[in-house]
């Protein structure tokens, strides 16, 4: 490629820094004209400075003197002002990266790693038999899982009007600077950034759990509902055309699903009543996309039977009766499709026990329901099959075909919602049945086999343990009432709808047992006849959570396979057996090498179990937005599974503000959506791992690098006296719970114990903090340790991030990190704590191990820079860590006025501003 096709540096960036100039203006014109110019010149002298602090000009001190005497009233407008600084940095950089990208696809330059295309040429340079592509495929999925931890600090009105800002800005870049649409366009993002600072940043009430379903449900609409059908049809064809023979994909790839209704670990909020509301609110975004798309091709196909072919298929369709005959008489189509939509209506009434608006009104005397999405493709197959036949094949692949990819994407139920509950509710639960039933009075007294043996001859008895008139417990009434609620769902919408039934601390065979009892008197799991075997419509899914329990996740597996009548339930199931990991509670009891390495090693047994008994295992990743609760790159995280782990199949849940940045706006979700393709096509065809007769050599290397993690992290976390005191003190842990981001309660249950603690919480304040301990904590030391100054085990680190993809991501998020992490600003924190020697011994362990991280990264990896590997994010910090600044040091001022005496509702309210600033600034909140 020649000089004059590639941009320098500087031209590369120039648009993106013009874009933060034009709206950092108007934001700043705004605030002049509506807080006045005494607020807006304390703005710009606070970020003039933040700017010098970041060139290294001046001292931190510059910006915390000009803030410590700021009075309340004022220090809101400002807080407010950084906020949206940062919120707009953020916009302009997502445009950029679309600038980009253009730029890099009209140079004709390759396809990029993540990319479908790039993936393609893998796959084609590989020459694979089509036979052996095909079992690896046969239960293809990738399922981006919504949860129900919705960290997402920013409201949905401050969100909608973000995206106004976003079009008109990109509309914006169209235009030159003389034009006329570009200054009416430049009048419209005033208008929205007025609206913006206007309204109120965080909200006054905590979210209920009907709005995180609403919230949920929201991104179909925005993206889902047109992108996820469209990526099915064009990976089904792209495999297909590959491999001719192989009829690859018989279902969807692309399958998500939900946590949010379902989801009672922790959250009293989910009842019976909300798994309807969920299940049916989802079904209703489904019927309603294909109501209004039968309305739209009822107006498009207007062919006449003169002129073009119909089949008899469709013309029994029109005859149907449906539709005054009168009425487009010679228009078999339109009729055909009025058809179709009666029938849908009349399906969804029965399913909802409403229409939505797109639905025919009055009475559809006469009307079928139809019995399953099945039936809807065969009639819409049918007019597809017509108009081919006719040679209408352009109308055919345009909106006939989207719906039909539509219905098979997504059927009558939209989206999974996944049922999820702590083994310690099902212990409690069971227990209360059994001595209701007389079947025994102290089953928590019985051993581990015992309680297995009493579950299983349970499990094979038809019988239900309870009557109708059963007098039991709140909470355990509560439990059955969900579980009901979900068998209702299942008759109503499909087996689908409620796919997965998750056991949160799994830990032994006897909680997988007690999951299936609920289940079976829930009217989920069909004991079969006295001859045959038992069924079941929702698969029982152990979470594995921390370090001890991943460890003994495969033997807990195994041992549950060796019950007959589980291993009876898995056959039904076609042998497919779903095991989740937890990456949040693992980071947390372990730290995050140890805890990385335990979910690797976790996987690499559950395989073996995998091959041992038959089974088709599929792993479900319990990732957070943030590195400390697994996040980063998907498609890096994918390649970094061991080799068998993937297997075609691959859920992992979307939590936060990951899940807006993702899936919010189309060409996002696309790219987001095939990524998470790309990975699990590439890991389960092609040979990623890259280590191959050094496997096991490398993999004991690393077993002794986590134990070396895992008693750094601990000799701080848990064994140092006054730690909980000092998290406490020196982060605002505390006020997050006060942050009004989702439903669940910050803790499990009332305690100081970190264990206790949500990750979420956890993760959020040391973040706030600018520690980002759990993303790093324990690496510096382990590295350190195991090198022990010897040049040949430096190389061998080094060797292991070039070849290795799991090595070389564990290392790169962590770098990623310690770019976010500030110990300058963080030792302003530290002085929140009472205790001087606390406070001194702790912070000391942390800048110590900060610091040896930062050299054993650079070390291994051959950086000077801990982004070398990651220029858009390098770029991303600098245009957005002078926000950052006065963010923290005003958080540090109002924390220490609150805990000082000063508790009115402003100074709280201030705390919580700089919480949500910073969320926005760092792009994780949790």
């Amino acid at each position: 490629m020649t000089e004059s096709r590639i941009e320098s540096a500087q031209d590369a960036t120039r648009p993106l820094r013009d874009d933060i100039r034009f709206l950092g203006g108007v934001l700043g014109d705004t605030i002049r004209d509506h807080e006045g110019p005494e607020v807006f010149d304390l703005i710009e002298r606070v970020r003039i400075e933040a700017f010098r602090v970041r060139r290294e000009e001046v001292e931190r001190s510059a910006v915390a003197d000009i803030l410590a005497g700021v009075d309340i009233d004022t220090a809101l407008p400002l807080i407010r002002a950084f906020s949206y600084f940062v919120l707009l940095a953020n916009l302009a950089e997502d445009i950029q990266r679309d600038r980009r990208r253009a730029v890099h696809v009209a140079a004709g330059e390759p396809p990029q790693d993540s990319s479908l295309a790039a993936t393609y040429r893998k796959l084609d340079a590989a020459r694979l038999d089509g036979d052996q592509v095909a079992d690896l495929l046969v239960d293809a999925l990738v399922s981006p899982v919504i949860t129900a931890h919705p960290t997402e600090t920013r409201r949905r009105t401050v969100f909608d009007v973000q995206t106004r800002i976003t079009d008109l800005m990109r509309m914006r870049q169209r235009y030159d600077d003389t034009e006329a649409e570009r200054a009416e366009l430049e009048v419209q993002i005033r208008r929205q950034v007025l609206t913006l600072w206007r309204t109120a940043l965080i909200r006054l009430a905590r979210l209920r759990i009907q709005d995180e379903i609403a919230v949920g449900l929201r991104y179909y609409e925005l993206t889902l509902l047109e992108v996820i059908p469209a990526i099915n049809a064009e990976v089904r064809s792209a495999l297909r055309s590959r491999w001719p023979g192989a009829d690859l994909l018989s279902r969807p790839i692309l399958r998500p699903g939900s946590w949010i209704g379902g989801d009672r670990d922790g959250n009293p909020y989910v009842t019976a009543e909300v798994v309807r509301q969920a299940t049916q609110q989802a079904a209703g975004v489904a019927f309603g996309h294909y109501l209004r798309e039968l309305v739209e091709l009822e107006k498009s196909l207007s062919l006449s039977a003169r002129l073009a072919v119909v089949t008899p298929e469709v013309t029994a369709l029109a005859d149907a009766g449906y539709a005054d005959p009168l009425v487009h008489a010679d228009e078999p189509y339109r009729r055909a499709l009025h058809a179709i939509r009666a029938r849908l209506t009349v399906t969804a009434r029965h399913a909802l026990g409403s229409v939505p608006a797109e639905g025919l009104t009055g009475r559809i005397d006469g009307v079928e329901p139809y019995p399953d999405p099945r039936a809807v493709l065969d009639d819409l197959d049918a007019v597809d099959a017509s108009l081919r036949a006719g040679g209408d094949d352009l109308l055919a692949d345009d909106r006939l075909a989207a719906l039909r990819n539509a219905v098979e994407s997504f059927g009558f139920h939209l989206q999974g919602l996944d049922m999820r509950q702590n083994s310690e509710v099902h212990e409690q639960v069971v227990a209360e049945i059994f001595a209701w039933a007389g079947v025994h009075s102290d089953y928590a007294s019985l051993s581990e086999a015992e309680r297995v043996q009493l579950l299983a001859t349970e499990l094979r008895t038809r019988r239900p343990l309870l009557g109708p008139h059963a007098h039991l417990s709140e909470l355990a009434d509560k439990e059955l009432g969900i579980v009901r609620a979900a068998a209702e769902m299942v008759e109503t919408l499909g087996a689908e709808a409620i796919p997965n039934y998750i056991i949160s601390m799994c830990t032994s065979v006897s909680d997988m047992l007690e999951a299936a009892l609920l289940l079976k008197e829930g009217g989920l799991l069909d004991p079969g006849p006295p001859d045959g075997a038992p069924s079941c419509t929702v698969g029982i899914v152990p979470l594995f959570e921390t370090i001890e329990d991943l460890g003994a996740g495969a033997a807990t597996l195994s041992a549950a396979l060796e019950v007959p009548v589980y291993r009876d339930l898995v056959s039904a199931r076609g042998m497919r057996q779903e095991v989740m990991l937890g990456y949040s509670d693992s980071n947390k009891d372990g730290g995050y090498l140890a805890a990385n390495w335990a979910l690797y090693r976790a996987e690499l047994d559950l395989v073996e179990v995998a091959r041992k008994t038959g089974i088709r295992l599929r792993l479900f990743h319990g990732r957070g937005g943030t590195v400390g609760r697994g996040g980063g790159r998907s498609y890096d995280a994918i390649l970094a599974q061991p080799a068998g782990a993937v297997r075609g199949a691959l859920r992992l849940t979307e939590q936060g503000e990951v899940i807006a940045a993702k899936y919010a706006e189309p060409g996002a979700a696309h790219r987001n959506l095939e990524s998470l393709i790309a990975g699990t096509l590439e890991s389960t065809l092609l040979d990623v791992e890259g280590l191959g007769a050094d496997a096991e050599p490398s993999y004991q290397l690393m077993d002794d690098l986590a134990a070396r993690a895992r008693a750094a992290y601990a000799r701080l976390v848990h064994e140092t006296p006054g730690f909980v005191q000092y998290f406490r003190q020196s982060t605002p842990v505390a006020e997050v719970g006060d942050l009004n981001i989702g439903s669940r309660p910050a803790s499990r249950k009332p305690t100081n114990s970190v264990s206790d603690l949500r990750a979420i919480p956890w993760v959020m304040s040391w973040s706030q903090a600018r520690v980002m301990l759990p993303g790093w904590y324990g690496t510096g030391t382990a590295l350190e340790e195991w090198v022990g100054g010897d040049p040949q085990r430096l190389a061998t680190l080094s060797d292991l991030y070039r070849r290795w993809p799991f090595f070389r991501t564990v290392l790169s998020n962590l770098a990623q990190v310690l770019a976010k992490t500030d110990l300058d600003i963080a030792a302003r924190y530290a002085e929140l704590v009472d205790d001087k020697t606390l406070r001194d011994t702790i912070f000391g362990m942390i800048r110590d191990e900060h610091a040896r991280t930062v050299r054993m990264h650079a070390a291994i990896t051959g950086n000077d820079h801990l982004l070398a590997d990651n220029a858009s994010l390098a770029e991303s910090i600098h245009n957005r860590f002078p926000y950052l600044e006065p963010l923290n040091q005003m958080q540090v001022e109002l924390l220490r006025r609150l805990r000082s005496g000063d508790d009115s509702d402003l100074v709280k309210r201030g705390i919580l501003l700089t919480m949500n600033g910073l969320a926005t600034a760092l792009r994780n909140s949790g």
